[in-house]
């Protein structure tokens, strides 16, 4: 059994639901019902007793590309865990790219995290090889980057602050730099937080990092072990939007990749494409009525 549950352009939706029911029934999928949820946006749920996911999302972005969707094989329901990459996905920006700007450096070292998102680098080497290149910078730049360039994603506060006020833990997890993570966590609100730490001394950075490396392998054991606390019975939630969060999205009861490079977006059973942050609980079934602002 699939539950699929679909936001799109309210127009679009209405004029188009049917041609897509109509296409999946060609394709042999059989749809056992269509009805629109009351959670203040335009959300329709179909309800597919027999269906294969590959099929399903093909005919969704085919008919109403961009959208945002959630595919369970339940009816969803709110997470007892919500884990959460940084860089792109609870905040606009990608830390380092924006650090490296201080130094002059911002065209280099973007263009490595770029292949790196993209699932075209290893994602350990490119760290090290970015944070080599900022050796010297001095550490004041990581306040100077915080106060003027770092700014949480559209709806991100309203996420963690809802999901926290119905029981959810909120852990942020991120290949990105506890030095930006922390102030970031406190900011929306995140309960724990896994990342690297730059190191620093006499005041600059050194061009390494403090510990081991915060990897797509740290992602999924940080999912793995905060579930594992709450019981057998945890329902997750997992967001992020590059190939390093691949592992965790794919294991998560919810993996939602948020305007995402092709790679994550096709190894979630979800995605946000369209709207903000608040998208994801609109798809969970949390009315807006019940959101904490």
């Amino acid at each position: 059994m699939l539950i699929v549950r679909l936001i799109a352009d309210a127009a679009h939706l209405s004029a188009t639901v049917d041609a897509a029911i109509a296409d999946l029934e060609a394709q042999g999928v059989r749809v056992a019902g269509a009805a629109m949820l009351q959670s203040g946006a335009p959300v329709m749920e179909l309800d597919l007793p027999d269906a294969g996911e590959e099929a399903v999302r093909a005919v969704l972005d085919r008919h109403f590309a961009p959208s945002d969707v959630l595919i369970a094989d339940h009816p969803p329901v709110i997470p007892h865990l919500f884990i959460s990459d940084m860089d792109s996905t609870m905040i606009g920006q990608e830390c380092i790219d924006e650090l490296a700007d201080f130094a002059n450096l911002k065209p280099q070292i973007a263009a490595i995290t770029e292949r790196a998102m993209q699932g075209e680098l290893d994602f350990a080497s490119a760290l090290r090889e970015r944070v080599l290149l900022l050796k010297g910078l001095s550490e004041t730049a990581i306040t100077r980057c915080l106060d003027e360039r770092i700014a949480p994603m559209a709806g991100a506060a309203t996420l963690v602050a809802t999901l926290k006020a119905h029981g959810c833990r909120t852990v942020l997890v991120t290949g990105g730099f506890h030095q930006f993570a922390d102030p970031v966590a406190d900011m929306l609100g995140f309960e724990h937080v896994v990342a690297n730490r730059l190191e620093v001394a006499d005041g600059a950075l050194t061009g390494g990092l403090v510990g081991p490396i915060c990897d797509s392998s740290t992602k999924l054991a940080t999912l793995i072990e905060e579930a594992a606390a709450i019981g057998t019975h945890a329902r997750s939630l997992a967001t992020g939007d590059g190939a390093n969060d691949i592992p965790m999205i794919a294991a998560a009861s919810y993996g939602v990749a948020y305007h995402a490079k092709p790679k994550a977006r096709a190894a979630a059973n979800g995605w946000v494409d369209r709207g903000d942050l608040t998208a994801v609980l609109h798809l969970l079934g949390i009315p807006a009525r019940d959101w904490v602002n």
